[in-house]
């Protein structure tokens, strides 16, 4: 009987090895990609959004070549909230899963308030559609596939004097937001250099009565109404600005390219328009795969605010999946180190254009702004001419 307790033992020993090589085996062929974006919030609907299209991608192209051996790609979320508060620990909770490269995040500043979490991991970050210099300025760890807020606003800027022929804008951004107050302030900078003038105010965290606002707007005599805040503010400014009749264009950058923009302002007495990374229609292919397999499911199709229209940060965040995937590749490495060394090189044809990045902060190249301009009858976007700088 003592000879069976050890043999017994040595049984379970052997079941545990086989087990654990299993298990073990298993873990060395996944590799895993972070997802830091809001699912909550002010920027929640964005933060979706560009979701859908990492895991569209996901969906289509499930596995990666390291070297000679195919791993599948595990895609880990973590809910920053909209808030620079909890950035720092959704960036921990990445981190401790055990990702290799992370996407996001849709909002520069959580983008902002999570990267030093990041750089002192050693991860690196692919930032989508933040668009703040911030994000990327003075540090080696996060990167950029979008255009950033002082191109943005210079192009908003020129349309807004030379398109829309206005002398004097109205300017509303959130108090102590990264993204509406750079991008206000490029877009000042560069207004007033055209000889423009300017009246600029700021709302705080938690406001929902955009009245004053408006009708100082009104009453102060300018000719465009520029407010690039969040989706979920940007709909009370429609709803009110609808009642109050604003009567200016309101001007708007990229996280205004949203179905939810489109609802509300569908049957009201706005004219809208905005600038973006992709405009529906620009790869017919894309475009309708997405559609198919967002209407497929009734969770995606309400993470994309319960129709199939395409966001641009869908496709920004399409293209940063196989961005993270090239990066993958070419460093032959799940080692994160391996990777962002890889990141600086790494290039592809996506289909929100060629992506490629500069040298010193790891942004971009992007020369294209796309603009559009939201039909409040159909409930669609008129797509305006793409405004290119050399």
């Amino acid at each position: 009987m003592r000879k069976l307790v050890p043999l017994f033992a040595m049984v379970l020993l052997s079941c545990a090895m086989v087990f654990a090589g299993g298990s073990g085996e298993s873990d060395s062929t996944v590799v895993k990609i972070g997802i830091f974006e809001p699912a909550s919030g002010d920027n929640g609907a964005g933060g979706k959004q560009e979701t859908l299209g990492i895991q569209y991608a996901n969906y289509l192209t499930p596995t990666v070549m390291v070297g000679d051996t195919e791993y599948t790609v595990e895609l880990v979320q973590a809910d920053n909230e909209s808030s620079n508060d909890r950035a720092a620990s959704a960036a921990s909770t990445l981190v401790n899963a055990g990702a290799s490269v992370v996407l996001g995040s849709y909002g520069s500043g959580v983008s902002i308030a999570g990267s030093d979490t990041f750089r002192v991991a050693g991860v690196p970050a692919i930032g989508i559609t933040c668009t703040n210099p911030q994000v990327t300025e003075g540090n080696s760890h996060y990167f950029r596939i979008c255009y950033l807020d002082p191109f943005q606003g210079t192009v908003l800027a020129n349309y807004a004097y030379n398109e829309l022929g206005a002398r004097k804008v109205y300017c509303l951004a959130k108090l102590g937001d990264d993204y509406s107050g750079g991008l206000v302030n490029y877009f000042v900078e560069q207004f007033t250099a055209l000889g423009g003038e300017i009246v600029s105010e700021t709302f705080p965290e938690g406001n929902s009565d955009f009245t004053s606002y408006i009708a100082n707007a009104k009453n102060s005599g300018c000719q465009v109404f520029f407010s690039p805040v969040s989706t979920e503010a940007a709909q009370l400014i429609i709803n009110q600005a609808d009642s109050q009749g604003l009567g200016m264009p309101i001007l708007a950058g990229d996280t205004w390219d949203s179905n939810v923009i489109l609802q509300a302002a569908l049957g009201k007495d706005v004219d809208i328009t905005v600038t973006t990374f992709y405009p529906e229609g620009a790869n017919p292919e894309f475009d309708a795969a997405f559609k198919e397999w967002v209407n497929a499911d009734s969770t995606r199709l309400a993470n994309n605010g319960g129709d199939d229209t395409i966001s641009a940060v869908t496709a920004m965040g399409y293209d940063a999946y196989y961005f993270a995937l090239q990066a993958i590749e070419n460093a032959a490495s799940t080692d994160p180190a391996d990777i962002m060394e890889a990141l600086w090189s790494t290039e592809i044809d996506g289909v929100t254009g060629h992506i490629a990045l500069e040298q010193v902060n790891g942004d971009a190249i992007r020369n294209t702004v796309y603009v559009k301009h939201a039909n409040t009858s159909t409930g669609g976007w008129d797509a305006l001419p793409a405004v290119v700088v050399d």
